[in-house]
């Protein structure tokens, strides 16, 4: 990472927590959202079995609504 100051002459405490603010927001920006699921929800989610099909019409099917074929 390059800084360059264009005008003025910081000292280096100013310089120093500029410095912390860039990369403090690079880092805010790098992570991923605090809402977000990760790879050990994904697997229990039940939407990712029952968003794959519509289970057609008949007597049985709510027995195919939530278990894969």
């Amino acid at each position: 990472m390059n800084i360059k100051v264009v005008r003025g002459n910081p000292t280096p405490e100013e310089l120093a927590a500029a410095l912390a603010v860039v990369r403090a927001r690079a880092a805010a920006a790098a992570a991923p959202p605090s809402g977000a699921k990760g790879p050990s929800d994904a697997w229990s989610d039940p939407a990712r079995i029952a968003s794959a099909r519509v289970p057609g019409p008949g007597p049985a099917s709510w027995t195919r609504t939530y278990w894969p074929a």
